[in-house]
Formats: C-alpha cells, structure tokens, sequence
C-alpha cells in the first residue's frame, strides 16, 4: 500500500477517534430503549445521563412520536380517552417514578373537549432508585390510547438499564429538560399569575369564573378543570383587557347522573395555559358572597376608612382588651399630677406606636400576599414562636407590677410595664418614650386576636384590594385604636385631674399583675392547642420559674439572677418551638361542649347544600382557642338560653370550623366569603340558600332572628 494512502488512513482514524463521544465512550443511544412500533404511533423511553450517578432522583421521559392527525391524552383527558399509565413492577433498584405532564392542548370535536398532545412529545419522569448510586433496571408496561377518527388501544414493555457510573450526559438530556420546562407550575416561571377564582350562577348550573394575568400579552388562553367525578367543563369563554395581560375567562359547568353532592365546597385543579406556557393552581370551588370588588368605588374606600376608623375605637372595649387596659390605666394613673407637655409628649408616643405596630401589620400582610401564603387577622396567634414569646413578655410585665423585681429593667421595659424601673415602686420614675412607644406596640399585639364590630368589613376589604388600600385601612384601624391616647395628648388636663401617686397605687399594681398572668395563662391555653397540653405545661414550668427566680432575687447576686432569668427565659420560648416541630396535634374536628349546646359537625361545605335541599337550617361558626371575640359569643350567646336550645333542635344542624391550627380548607372557605379573620358565623336554610352572615360580636336578637329569616319563617 502506498505510504500517502497509509497516512490518509490513519489522519481518518484520528479524525473519527476525536469526533466520538468521550473518546471512544459507550454511544449516547445506550441511553434509550429501543422503538416500540404501533400502528399509528412509536415510543421509547429515554434517560439524561447514560448512567445513573449519585443522585437520588433519575431524569427519565417517554417518548412518543405520532402519525399526523393521531393524538394522544393528558392525565385529565376531558369529555373522552383515558392517559398512559406506566406499570414499573418489572424494574430493578426503583423505589417509585412519577410520570409528568407538559402544557397539553385542546381537541374540539363533534362537541366534545379533549385534552392531550399530538405529532411528538415527551413525558418527564422522575424516578427514584431505592440504593443511589446502584445501578438501576427499568421495565416498563406501558398501556396508552391513540385517536383520530377511531380510537386504538396500546400496551407493550420498554427496557432500559442504566449502570453505575459517573452520570455523563446524554443527547437526550435537551429532549428531556425542554419538556420539564414545559410543566405548568405556579406560574411566576412562566410570567402568569391567577388573580381571582370563584363560582357564579345558581348551584344547579354553576360557572367557574377566573381571572388570570400575564407578563405579556395573552395569545390564546386557555382553561383546564380537574375537579370531581360527574362534572364536566365546557371551552372557556375569553375576554382580553388592559393590554391582553389580563383574561377572564368563565366555563359553565356539567353535572351528570355520578356527580354527588354541589360543586361548591369541592377541590378543583386549574390549569390556565397560553400556547406552551402554564400555571397550576388548586382551589376550593366558593360563590362570591359579597358584591365584585371591581364594582367598588372611591367612595367606598372612602366608607371603609370610616368603617376602619370605628372598628379600631370599638377594640378598644372588646373584651380581649383587659390587659391593654391594665398597661393604659397604670400608664395614665401614673401621670397624675404631672405637667402638661410631659402628659401629652407621652400619650403621642403611645399613640405613634399603636400606628407604627399596624403599619408593620400591613407591610407582614403585603408579604404574605406576594408569597402566596394565607392573610389573615390574628393569624400570627396561629404559630407557637409568637405565643410563647407573648407569653414570656406578660410574664415579664406581670411580675413587674406585681413587685418582685429586684433589679432595674431597662428603661424600655420599665416604661411599657407602667413607668416603675425598680422592683415594686409605685410610681417611680423611668417616663422614657422608648416605653410609652412600646406600651402602644404592645396593645395593638394583645389586641389582634379580637375582631371587633366593622373591624372584620374593613380588613376584608383591604386584603382582598392591592397595596394602597392595605396601608390605608391598617392605617385608619390603628388611629381608632389610638384615638383615646390622643384626646388624653389633646386635652392631658383629663390626666392631671387623676390623684397623685400614692400607696393605692401599690393595691392597683398588684390587681393588674395578676390580670396579666391570667392573660399569660390564657396564652399557654392557646399554646396547648398548638404543641399539645405537654408542652404547654413544660413552657408554663418554665415561665412559673422566672417569677420565682425574681421573687426570690434578693438572694442571689445580680449577674447569677440576670442570668438564670435569661437561661429559663430562652428555653421558655425554644421549648415550645421544638415541640411544634415534632409533636404539633393535628386539628381535631372540632365539637360543643356542654349539654346545652348540642352536638357540633366539623365544617363540610359540600354538605351544607344538600342539608339546605332536606329542609334543614344550618348554623355555622368559625372560631379559634385564640379568638377571644368567638370565646365570648360562645359563652353569653351560642351557648345559652334560647339560642342554645334552638341549636340543639332537629330542625338545625350546627357546624363548626377551628381556626386555632393553620388550615388551609377553613381559610378557603373564608375568603370564598371575602372574610380573612373570625368570628365568622352563617346561617343557612330554605329562606337562606346563599347563607346570611351574621355581625361579628353576636347577640341573642341577632342569631335568632337570623334563624327565623333562614327557616323561612
């Protein structure tokens, strides 16, 4: 053989030596099964990486490919068809592998709307083996349906085995990753956004009406409904505004012979698609009870500010208020005899901290609201870091008042726990602004498990509108709550009139402290709830142990009792976090006690409708251990005299919801209401099918009246 044609041999083996994968490495197609051929269709399955690696999850896909005009069906496949389904029984080294499903589209034929894919497509899997690292044996029986015309039923076996290995990637990883891409999430990812979800029409012929918002502007939005057995969803109706970046678009619904029960109540799974990009999103299906937000105008922001304002005055005689007055009285009987700018100076810094604390209120609501996370009033009662910090904080101030402090607080503690800085003074010194603030931050905290009258409309108004009616409203509530601090500022000759600072005052002390324990017990009632009645104990112990540390101060060196209080302070607040983390109760359903008030059923909606249709009235209330508004009711209304005993009739049916626990079912319900706080109490019946929602603090002529109304009498 020539010596040129030698050389020209071996340059084309260098050639092909460098241009194979890896220098030689096994073929990327070793990262696929082989073609399983179909009349009308062929399909593989596929993986990233040629090996396994050592992650704990595999990306996987099945592969379809489609003659033109034949389909296959998403995981809803809408009026007709049913998806693939994979059986992994056969595989070795797979604990479990979840099949995933890209934005699918729309078939509209002969009147009837089916969801699936066409031509090519690949379905993500996420695959898990059971030893990481091992390698891995997929079998896979896959049953699947394709259609056109005519319908045809598949099923075969796809193999593919996936060594150990280093995980190098594989040409098929782009195919993969670009059809995760394409699986609708929350939305943000793909620049859309759901807005508002609700039920209109009657609830024989409901229609479900969204709005959705996009970054864009919208090309062909579309809507996908997952909802129960029996309902059918027919093509949205679309109108485009503000640009096309906002849809609404309303479907009606279909209920067959199978559907059980009303749709209202259920859980829906929304899937709004635009072209190839998604958002999913769950929802429980709820009327609109109040009047379109929308159809709201200046003026009526202009009557909710007033509502708020009201609503923030009135807290102040609610019955949560107890230890807010005890700081306030103690606060103003300490002022006796003082000047009159001293007076005022200190009023307006209470005042200032009462409107800082509910503008902070308004900023941790916007948050939530951005995060997608639940909004409501009193919430933050819900979780056991703020109670068993709260707790910590009264007993701190009980022990105050209650003299057993032997050493100094610092000026800002001394001030909030009524102006004494030394261990029972009764009217010593230590008038700093710092404290004053504080004595207002402090009340509006204690003051937010109580929703008082227009309170509830006011709150509900803002957190269902955007960021400036938040501010506004959270605003004019916390110049409610301070109004009586600034008419002490405006006219402080009403503090001067109080007597001096004598030993009453030592009585007075003494009083208000053991008000603030009993508000610190209460706490770790509350507490209990959350954690369990064991830990509540334990962080109670603790607390006990602070006071008797201060009690018996006089005995110990001051940094020996500065430090032990810290010690048993820290551990009184961690503990109860530690057992919210591991032991926190599931919430129970939640039932009256008490003969007189009958028996309660936890809160079903769904089943509210069909009791109404029997004739029945139904009474449903929506509390919490926190809530001491719902506390009341219960005590001076719901659970005596007539209202009970009309609630223990046959002709009602009492239902009952707890709020103490986050759910997400309770505050569903809520805001299908436009309420993001309780007391929350409806009645229905055959003269109330929609429900009529009763005030938040309740009275006898009220809950009976509203009975009659929903009985149809």
């Amino acid at each position: 053989m020539p010596v040129r044609a030698v050389r020209l041999l071996a340059l084309c083996g260098l050639v092909c030596a460098l241009l194979s994968p890896l220098g030689g490495a096994r073929p990327a197609q070793a990262a696929a099964s082989d073609w399983l051929d179909h009349d009308h269709a062929r399909l593989r399955l596929i993986a990233a990486s040629d090996s396994v690696g050592e992650t704990e999850e595999l990306r996987l896909g099945l592969h379809f490919k489609l003659q033109p005009g034949w389909k296959i069906y998403w995981r809803s496949p809408g009026d007709a068809g049913y998806p693939p389904a994979i059986d992994w029984q056969g595989s070795g080294n797979l604990a479990g592998a979840d099949l995933q499903w890209p934005v699918p589209h729309r078939f509209s034929l002969f009147g009837l709307e089916t969801f699936g894919y066409g031509d090519e497509v690949v379905l993500p899997i996420a695959a898990r083996p059971e030893r990481p690292g091992e390698a891995v044996a997929l079998s896979a029986e896959v049953s699947y349906l394709v259609c056109s015309d005519i319908c045809v039923p598949h099923d075969g076996t796809l193999s593919l085995d996936l060594p150990a290995g280093p995980g190098v990637p594989a040409l098929h990883a782009f195919l993969i990753d670009q059809a995760r891409s394409l699986v609708p999430g929350l939305g943000a990812e793909a620049g859309l956004a759901l807005e508002r979800a609700l039920l209109t029409g009657s609830t024989e012929e409901p229609v479900l009406e969204i709005v959705a918002r996009s970054d864009i502007p919208f090309d062909a939005p579309d809507l996908l409904v997952e909802g129960p057995p029996g309902y059918f969803f027919a093509k949205p109706e679309v109108r485009l505004g503000d640009g096309g970046k906002r849809a609404e678009l309303s479907l009606p619904a279909t209920r067959s012979s199978l559907a059980k029960g009303v749709l209202e109540g259920k859980r829906l799974t929304l899937t709004v698609t635009d072209g190839r990009r998604g958002l999913e999103s769950e929802f429980i299906a709820r009327y609109e009870r109040v009047p379109p937000l929308a159809a709201l105008t200046g003026g009526s922001l202009l009557v909710m500010l007033g509502l708020a304002l009201l609503g923030g005055l009135i807290l102040n005689l609610m019955p949560c208020v107890l230890p807010v007055l005890s700081i306030k009285l103690l606060s103003v009987v300490s002022h006796g005899g003082r000047e009159s700018r001293a007076i005022r100076v200190s009023f307006l810094a209470s005042a200032a901290g009462i409107l800082f604390s509910f503008l902070v209120l308004a900023a941790g609501a916007l948050a939530l609201k951005a995060a997608g996370l639940a909004v409501g009033w009193g919430i933050q009662y819900q979780q056991p870091l703020f109670l068993s910090a709260m707790a910590l904080v009264v007993t701190l101030f009980a022990c105050n008042l209650l003299g057993w402090f032997e050493i100094p607080l610092p000026a800002w503690l001394g001030g909030l726990a009524g102006g004494g800085a030394g261990g029972g003074s009764a009217g010593g010194g230590g008038h700093s602004l710092g404290g004053h603030f504080a004595t207002g931050a402090f009340a509006t905290l204690l003051a937010t498990p109580c929703s008082a009258p227009f309170l509830g409309t006011a709150v509900s108004f803002a957190l269902a509108r955007g960021p400036l009616e938040i501010l506004l409203i959270f605003g004019m509530l916390g110049l409610g709550l301070a109004l009586p601090y600034l008419g002490v500022a405006a006219f402080p000759g009403l503090a001067r009139r109080l007597p001096r600072p004598g030993s009453w005052m030592v009585v007075l002390r003494r009083i208000l402290g053991l008000a603030l324990a009993g508000t610190a017990v209460w706490l770790l009632t509350v507490l209990a709830a959350q954690i369990g009645a064991t830990g509540a104990v334990l962080a109670g112990g603790l607390l006990l142990g602070v006071g008797l540390l201060f009690l018996l101060g006089g005995r110990l060196r001051g940094p020996v009792l500065a430090a032990s209080v810290s010690a048993l302070a820290l551990a009184a607040v961690a503990l109860p976090v530690g057992f919210g983390a591991t032991a926190r109760p599931e919430p129970a359903p939640a039932t009256a006690s008490g003969a007189e008030t009958g028996d309660w059923r936890p809160l079903d909606p769904a089943e509210i409708g069909r009791l109404v249709a029997a004739g029945k009235t139904v009474f449903v209330d929506i509390t919490a251990d926190w809530c001491i508004t719902c506390q009341v009711n219960k005590k001076l209304v719901l659970e005596r005299g007539e209202v009970a005993r009309r609630l223990d009739g046959d002709a009602v049916v009492t239902m009952r919801g707890d709020w103490t626990l986050p759910s997400d079912e309770i505050t569903d319900y809520l805001t299908g209401y436009g309420r993001y706080g309780i007391p929350f109490n409806i009645v229905f019946g055959p003269g109330a099918p929609d429900g009529k929602l009763l005030p938040e603090l309740l009275t006898v002529e009220t809950v009976l009246e509203a009975l009659d109304a929903a009985a149809g009498g």
